[in-house]
């Protein structure tokens, strides 16, 4: 399904939905939670958005510490299953999937999530979706006891009904993965008196994951390299994702950019080679950015990639440059050293918290204009933020990490000197 009818449809199908859900649990056909939350199996709902469950890492340990693993479950569309087996934090058996390819499959799905999920007996949900309709009628059709998620007290966001028990003001000062923490951590506090949160922000660290290759999964990437080059591959790797993608255009980089970027590379540094990168959807385009770079180093590996794929190439590569996107945070579980250019959001609240990520931003003053309350759409049509970032600036950041990367991964997945 794409990213405009996921929308309409949590417009005009969530609002009415979240209404009649709110008069049905104020008429009290709902039982009447306690003010303190006593959760013995938890369940977080994140449906899209690949990146962001990654920067809920800290949120799925504490709230793995408070019930035990077995105890912790992710409700999530289907193209969300491999970052959770990536990140290897819950049981497979507790990752509940929804295929959403179409609207009737989405429905089905939810219906068959759902009663999974009561078989489970889910006491305590938690919305990860900031002020999406959808995740909190799922939520509150779980039969969780307590719900917790971001409300919208003034209407400076999207109407959803009032359907959690634990109700937070969103902070949009706070870094995404800290948004996350907080919604574990209030399950601690009497519901009453939310949305008041008197103690200080969880600390901002780096990203506790981390991608472990083994010997062959290495072996078999350098020899997907040597396939798709046509012969040995014995350079150094850059990786491109040059994201061509429909979730949001605006945080697109002009794809010519990414051409003279290539160009400018191949030319400094002889013993480079450079991969594009992306999904199934984006390989023509990314086939035809390797025609305009004109060079027998630069190479397409879009589409030709599963996500355990992508993240080893990332431990052979030496620095990747991409948009904020899904691998922007999952390189960031890699050695690979990445550029992350931000336009339309910021990265002071979705860079990822790790020291080998590198955002550019030119902070422009109308710069960021999606956020959590404008159900992340934007009125401008001109992306002079993205546009803002020069390939000078990118070159010479690459060129930075490039020269100053001396630690390798060898073949059997330790670091090495280059």
């Amino acid at each position: 399904m794409n990213v405009a009818r996921m929308r309409q449809l949590d417009r005009w199908l969530g609002v009415p939905a979240c209404f009649l859900l709110t008069l049905w649990r104020h008429l009290r056909f709902w039982r009447k939670p306690g003010r303190f939350a006593n959760p013995r199996r938890v369940l977080f709902v994140k449906l899209a958005e690949q990146g962001s469950t990654v920067l809920a890492q800290g949120a799925f340990r504490a709230a793995i510490q408070r019930v035990g693993r077995d105890n912790v479950f992710f409700l999530c569309f289907a193209e969300n299953r491999p970052v959770m087996a990536l990140l290897g934090l819950l049981p497979t058996a507790n990752v509940v999937c929804i295929d959403a390819r179409g609207a009737w499959s989405a429905l089905l799905g939810a219906l068959g999530a759902l009663w999974r999920l009561r078989r489970a007996k889910i006491d305590t949900a938690i919305d990860l979706e900031f002020f999406a309709r959808s995740s909190a009628a799922l939520c509150f059709l779980s039969g969780a006891r307590w719900r917790v998620g971001y409300h919208a007290f003034g209407g400076e966001a999207a109407y959803r009904g009032n359907l959690l028990t634990h109700r937070l003001s969103f902070n949009p000062y706070l870094h995404t993965s800290q948004a996350f923490q907080i919604l574990v951590e209030a399950l601690s506090l009497p519901s009453d008196r939310l949305p008041t949160f008197a103690s200080k922000p969880p600390a901002l660290g780096a990203a506790q994951a981390w991608f472990h290759p083994d010997r062959r999964e290495l072996l078999d990437g350098r020899q997907m390299l040597r396939d798709a080059i046509g012969g040995e591959f014995s350079q150094r790797l850059i990786l491109l994702n040059a994201n061509a993608s429909d979730l949001i255009p605006l945080r697109r980089w002009p794809s010519g950019r990414y051409v003279e970027l290539a160009q400018r590379l191949l030319a400094r540094y002889p013993e480079a080679g450079i991969a594009f990168t992306g999904a199934p959807a984006e390989a023509a385009a990314a086939a035809e950015l390797v025609c305009q770079v004109g060079s027998p180093r630069c190479i397409s590996l879009a589409g030709r990639t599963t996500l355990r794929q992508l993240l080893v190439l990332c431990c052979l590569a030496d620095v990747l440059v991409t948009n904020d996107s899904g691998p922007a945070h999952f390189a960031s579980l890699t050695p690979v050293q990445v550029v992350v250019l931000f336009g339309p959001e910021t990265p002071r609240l979705f860079a990822a918290a790790s020291p080998r990520t590198h955002p550019l931003w030119a902070g422009l003053t109308c710069s960021p204009c999606i956020n959590a309350f404008n159900d992340r759409k934007s009125p401008c049509r001109d992306n002079v933020c993205m546009q803002a970032i020069t390939v000078a600036q990118v070159f010479e950041e690459v060129s930075r990490l490039y020269e100053g990367d001396t630690m390798r991964v060898g073949p059997t997945g330790e670091a090495q000197v280059a």
